[in-house]
């Protein structure tokens, strides 16, 4: 039958409430111990998780001077005693209460700090202050018997579970102790899910921001895209690009790319693209706009090292002409019915940005014909290995691929996504740098 707590002693038991042996004299901080006397733990770093070779540990928190609370005997599922350790308030409680504690069992009619246990209110605030001053531990309220309305008020405000003060016993509440430790742990982990979906939804907006949605409204044009950020389980990378038609039937398109990987190039990348935008839609095009791209990436870049290649094309509203501007950035790729896929002319082009103060872009007419697809990129595509050796895939190499593909009838989507693969596999493996792919397409 039930025993009171002990002060100095440990009290082993079964489930069934059978003593299985005796416990050696525990330290004198209030904790029962299943084996040679000792000293309170001292704190670890994180609670200590339960497994086969773990002791539970059952902190007491109660004001019962005359003794008559009694907690029953008890061992694990495991089949080790349950230690128990005592406390008579909350300030001795916050003394014993380490790392190595797994559950905190609390009476509720402890009286709150400086007031006395005659509301319900009362009672719950002392609830509420063990729970903040043990988030990671679970917690099973007491209560007077048949009073269920204060035990469920309990497990809203925190609780994993309560029980009667006067119907305890071993296999009750060591099945309860378990269950309590175990939820607090479910607890955690569907915390930890919420907390990483946040995290990805915000990771989500943060990708919208970097991947736009083209606006081409009232244009014959087709557009596809093809992102891959070259950092590993990252959203985001210093790649960008965009795509616009503006009121006079101009179709403006552009991509880039900021030196390095991380998520600062990333942010400065977003700039950068929101930057152009509104500086398209205000009109400026050309040396002038890719002028003021410079003093934006000036102003909000961390060191002078910092740089950005760029290409622009502006189609005029019949689509057969285009500007094309580069700053440091590879030609985009052209093809037509009936001749080879080829880079645009590339002479001429400007330095990336951020490398020279006061620098120039040229803007090159093109002819681009009746029919015709049009290919952005940024250097990841082109600069990852072939094989197993340092030789690169090069434009070259990328040509020849993307007329292999051409070949096979492939367009659009199929066409980035065959070749963004292909160029992937040829490396053996993901590619180390941020790919981006952008295609316009103009049929008859």
């Amino acid at each position: 039958m039930p025993v009171p707590i002990p002060r100095q002693r440990a009290i082993p038991a079964a489930e069934s409430g059978q003593a299985q042996g005796a416990f050696s004299p525990g330290g004198p901080s209030g904790e029962a111990t299943g084996g040679p006397a000792g000293a309170v733990p001292a704190p670890q770093a994180a609670t200590t998780p339960v497994d086969s070779t773990t002791n539970l540990t059952l902190l007491v928190i109660e004001d019962d001077p005359a003794g008559s609370l009694s907690v029953p005997e008890m061992l694990d599922a495991a089949g080790k005693p349950i230690r128990i350790r005592t406390a008579r308030n909350l300030t001795e409680a916050e003394r014993l209460l380490t790392d190595d504690v797994h559950c905190i069992l609390l009476d509720l009619a402890l009286p709150a700090p400086g007031r006395a246990a005659t509301q319900s209110d009362d009672e719950l605030t002392t609830l509420k202050h063990v729970l903040r001053l043990a988030p990671r531990h679970a917690v099973l309220a007491l209560t007077a018997s048949g009073d269920a309305e204060r035990g469920a008020q309990a497990v809203r405000v925190g609780a994993q579970d309560y029980l009667f003060r006067d119907e305890l016993d071993g296999r009750l509440l060591s099945r309860a102790i378990r269950y309590a430790v175990e939820r607090k742990r479910s607890d955690k982990a569907e915390r930890r899910l919420t907390e990483s979906r946040l995290r990805a939804q915000e990771n989500a907006r943060l990708e919208r921001g970097l991947l736009p949605t083209p606006l081409l409204e009232g244009s014959s044009l087709r557009f596809a895209a093809r992102y891959r950020p070259g950092r590993s389980r990252a959203l985001l990378g210093g790649d960008f690009y965009d795509t616009v038609r503006t009121p006079d039937g101009t179709v403006h398109a552009m991509i880039g790319d900021v030196c390095g990987h991380g998520p600062d190039e990333a942010a400065l990348g977003v700039e950068l693209r929101i930057a152009w935008r509104a500086l398209t839609f205000a009109g400026l095009c050309g040396d002038e706009l890719l002028s003021t791209l410079q003093q934006v990436l000036e102003h909000e870049r961390e060191n002078d090292e910092i740089f950005a290649t760029l290409c622009t094309v502006d189609i005029a509203p019949d689509g057969r002409r285009a500007g094309l501007c580069l700053a440091g950035h590879p030609s985009p790729l052209i093809s037509r019915p009936g001749r080879p896929a080829e880079l645009l002319p590339y002479e001429n082009g400007g330095p990336a940005l951020g490398l020279l103060p006061g620098a120039r872009w040229p803007r090159r007419q093109v002819e681009l014909g009746g029919e015709w697809s049009l290919m952005l990129y940024t250097d990841g595509l082109i600069e990852g290995h072939i094989g197993e050796g340092k030789e690169r895939l090069g434009q070259d190499g990328m040509v020849d691929l993307v007329r292999r593909r051409l070949a096979e009838g492939l367009t659009g989507e199929e066409l980035l996504r065959a070749t963004v693969n292909e160029v992937r596999d040829l490396n053996g493996g993901e590619l180390t740098d941020d790919v981006a792919v952008l295609l316009l397409d103009r049929t008859p």
